[in-house]
């Protein structure tokens, strides 16, 4: 990794880290823990829904707080329905 590269590492780890600060303001006790589950589970995953409700916050769509329930909600649209394969024997 060059030198380049690592000042662009380091800028979006600060990035990140603003986003969380904002985002864990407005979650619940409970909603913050499972924040911290998916993160540790799931760090893609956990980047992908800071932006989602980063992007929500700033942009005034949620005001209160997000519970637990909203969080679940909102990873549960962000996890892709798995499909079902059947196996038939002939």
């Amino acid at each position: 990794m060059n030198q380049e590269e690592m000042q662009k590492q380091m800028q979006l780890q600060q990035q990140i880290q603003q986003l969380e600060f904002i985002v864990k303001q407005k979650l619940t006790k409970q909603a913050l823990e499972r924040f911290g589950n998916v993160k540790a589970a799931h760090p893609e995953k956990a980047i992908q829904l800071l932006a989602i409700l980063g992007q929500a916050i700033q942009t005034g769509k949620i005001e209160d707080q997000i519970d637990d329930d909203q969080l679940k909600d909102i990873l549960m649209r962000l996890t892709p329905e798995k499909k079902d394969f059947n196996i038939r024997r002939m």
